[in-house]
């Protein structure tokens, strides 16, 4: 089974929670389901974790019109209220990406081992995974030696896996995904930093994110990755995209204190 950590303190003194700090109830706004005559493509999506990133991405996937089932570390008998509020599916962590086009995978990092091997083999053939994930070894995850090392950490998220990852909202306030939301080219819409070695994958989760209502700026390859990881200036930043790509251009590859174990 998936364990479940505690939540990390509160950041940057802000009084919200912390950038996709999964597996804690967070405090949601109906979001509005849209016509039938403004969908795009549905998409069959799968969401590992049911937290703040994942309660709310069903939310606005479901209200996007998108066939989303839901998993958390506790069984779909805890997701009741979710999938009666949103249509969502709920089901088994296993049976999550079963026929997705695309899997969001967003619990704590420490519970990435546990995840089900063969999780992944009946999504399909080109399914697009989406790391939300950090590090917090201080605050939750403990020790991880390879991301001390210098590994990021969506790249070991890979390589736990056995399958690559687009790494996105990792950075991003939960509430944000219900309360910010803006059509594209309007002023003022926030930008999501993506990291990414499949361009394709990576194209689908910059499509459905603008579909979600943010601008993307692309962070590169996973070796990049580094920049959005926590204690980064991109971390929790909700500006547009040329503050965010300034903000990936001033990171610094060294952890803070903060951040090590």
């Amino acid at each position: 089974m998936v364990s479940v950590g505690t939540a990390p303190p509160i950041f940057r003194g802000r009084t919200r929670n912390t950038p996709a700090d999964p597996e804690v109830p967070s405090v949601t706004t109906a979001a509005p389901r849209r016509l039938a005559s403004e969908r795009q493509s549905v998409m069959k999506i799968g969401i590992i974790g049911a937290g703040n990133i994942g309660g709310n991405l069903t939310r606005r996937l479901t209200a996007l019109g998108h066939d989303v089932s839901v998993a958390n570390s506790r069984g779909p008998h805890t997701l009741t209220a979710l999938a009666e509020e949103t249509g969502a599916k709920p089901v088994t962590v296993g049976e999550a990406a079963r026929g997705a086009q695309l899997v969001v995978v967003t619990i704590p990092l420490k519970a990435v081992p546990d995840l089900p091997a063969g999780f992944l083999d009946g999504a399909a053939e080109d399914v697009a995974v989406i790391d939300t994930g950090n590090y917090y070894p201080q605050q939750r995850d403990g020790k991880i030696a390879e991301i001390e090392e210098g590994l990021t950490e969506s790249r070991w998220t890979e390589r736990q896996i056995g399958h690559p990852v687009i790494k996105a909202f990792n950075g991003t306030y939960a509430q944000d995904i219900l309360d910010k939301p803006l059509p594209k080219g309007a002023p003022g819409r926030v930008a999501l930093p993506v990291s990414g070695d499949d361009e394709a994958a990576k194209k689908v989760v910059r499509d459905l994110i603008d579909e979600l209502g943010f601008d993307t700026v692309d962070n590169g390859g996973q070796d990049d990755s580094w920049r959005q990881q926590p204690g980064t200036p991109v971390y929790g930043n909700t500006g547009g995209a040329d503050e965010i790509r300034k903000a990936l251009n001033a990171a610094s590859p060294e952890r803070t204190t903060e951040w090590r174990a």
